[in-house]
């Protein structure tokens, strides 16, 4: 459902319970107000992305793309400052499946942005790990210092010391081949 009929849904729903407050219905006022109230919440966080999300914390995968893909066209459906995290949460889901191929997906949800820095960081580490995985070293050290630069509440402290140590050992490895 685009967000403009969201929106005129909410103020319908807001008007009916007004009119029910005033000609003395209560409980059905409360129940329009809540519906309302409701319907405006899902046009600043699409319900889609909020169930995917969800299906990705449970690590299953399938379910969340499948509900990714209801949205058929995010400029459309989504307001602006979801468009990066639409990206982003792509980008999570075919990590799994094809790492190297979810790099297009991270690069746009940096460069449409994204609110929360910690999301920001997990988009750089994600990257940093792809660049480790092409062997592009000097890459990878930048991206790891960017993503701990934005990790501000040190959420991803955990994995960006062990993606060094990570590339340590690929250091020790190079050595041994030479």
């Amino acid at each position: 459902m685009p967000n403009f009929v969201r929106i005129i849904l909410a103020f319908v729903f807001l008007g009916g319970a007004v009119s029910l407050f005033v000609f003395g219905h209560w409980g059905w006022g409360i129940l329009a107000l809540l519906i309302a109230i409701v319907i405006f919440v899902t046009f600043f966080f699409n319900e889609n992305m909020l169930i995917a999300q969800f299906y990705l914390r449970k690590e299953n995968m399938d379910k969340a793309k499948q509900w990714l893909n209801k949205i058929t066209n995010y400029e459309r459906q989504l307001i602006r400052a979801q468009h990066g995290y639409y990206h982003l949460l792509i980008g999570l889901i075919e990590s799994r499946t094809a790492p190297l191929q979810s790099e297009k997906y991270f690069k746009k949800a940096l460069t449409l942005g994204m609110q929360m820095d910690h999301n920001v960081a997990l988009a750089k580490l994600s990257l940093a790990g792809i660049a480790m995985a092409k062997r592009n070293k000097r890459e990878a050290t930048q991206l790891l210092q960017e993503a701990k630069k934005a990790d501000k509440n040190k959420l991803l402290a955990d994995q960006i010391k062990m993606m060094k140590d990570q590339m340590g050992m690929l250091d020790k490895q190079q050595m041994k081949f030479r």
